[in-house]
């Protein structure tokens, strides 16, 4: 595969601050949908304007979260995201705290928040994951199913991995009964000695599954750690077909958390991807690139 880098640009709400820590990015209301893990708010971004969009009530009367005022144990970390097939935008928590359980959803003209608690122990048990290690980062719909894709921790011992929850009932009871299926873990390759991990995922038209990956070497999925290196790559199932390096960004190694399909031209692949700097005082980057298969 080769890598194209076509335009960046550093992401600030129309008041001037900074979107911060952008996660995931999913199509919405003839825009963009770019979480914030640290923040109850998402920035909407439409042609000319990036506004905040309001996805959680505020947690202990505060809409942001940061080690450093205390309160990262309060965030909710969405950082999956996808368009189901109903066309509503589920956004979802990592899982990788009690806080972090919870997933939006939107409609044309509703919000709902659901508590998944219980969901997120059936998809800890079925990856046989404890709860301390539990990151779910990504998801995409595959054919009949939505595949939600654990991080994992490979220097641990834990490799990425992904289980297939059922879209054919509705979306209440599939995020509240369903029982995950098909259990897939990846070994992605690794960057400077780091294991490459699942941060986000997309479904190209052949089926195929393309992720951004990460290596960070962290200790464990609720501290940060030092990201020495990230990627692209193609899978079929569980077996890697491709893989490409993301170059650094302004000299940094650009952490792709959030990415999303624009559109395919043939064997060009076309997406824009989020950056998490993990500095809640610089606005995301946000990249446009192609892939070339």
């Amino acid at each position: 595969m080769r890598l194209e880098i076509t335009a960046t640009r550093s992401l600030t709400f129309d008041d001037g601050s900074p979107v911060r820590a952008a996660s995931a990015i999913v199509a919405y209301a003839d825009g963009w949908l770019i979480a914030q893990d640290d923040s109850t708010y998402a920035a909407h971004w439409r042609a000319g304007s990036v506004v905040p969009l309001r996805l959680l009530d505020p947690v202990d009367g505060l809409d942001s979260f940061s080690s450093e005022q205390g309160t990262k144990h309060l965030k909710p970390d969405l950082e999956s995201a996808c368009v189901l097939p109903d066309g509503t935008v589920a956004l979802m928590g990592s899982g990788s705290s009690s806080a972090r359980c919870r997933a939006v959803v939107l409609g044309e003209d509703a919000r709902r928040v659901e508590d998944l608690t219980e969901l997120y122990r059936r998809v800890g048990a079925a990856l046989e994951v404890p709860a301390e290690v539990l990151n779910l980062e990504g998801a995409c719909v595959v054919g009949d199913h939505l595949r939600w894709f654990h991080r994992g921790l490979p220097a641990g011992g834990w490799p990425s991995a992904s289980v297939d929850l059922p879209l054919g009932v509705p979306l209440a009871q599939a995020l509240h009964q369903a029982q995950p299926t098909q259990v897939l873990r990846y070994d992605l390759g690794s960057a400077d000695g780091v294991g490459l991990a699942v941060t986000d995922a997309v479904t190209l038209t052949d089926g195929l599954v393309l992720v951004s990956a990460a290596a960070e070497d962290s200790p464990n999925a609720y501290d940060d750690g030092p990201v020495v290196g990230s990627a692209l790559v193609l899978l079929d199932r569980d077996e890697v077909v491709g893989r490409v390096e993301i170059p650094p960004l302004h000299g940094r190694v650009a952490k792709v958390e959030g990415l999303a399909l624009v559109a395919e031209e043939g064997s060009a692949v076309h997406l824009i991807a989020t950056v998490d700097a993990d500095d809640h005082d610089r606005p995301s980057p946000v990249v446009e690139l192609t892939v070339h298969r």
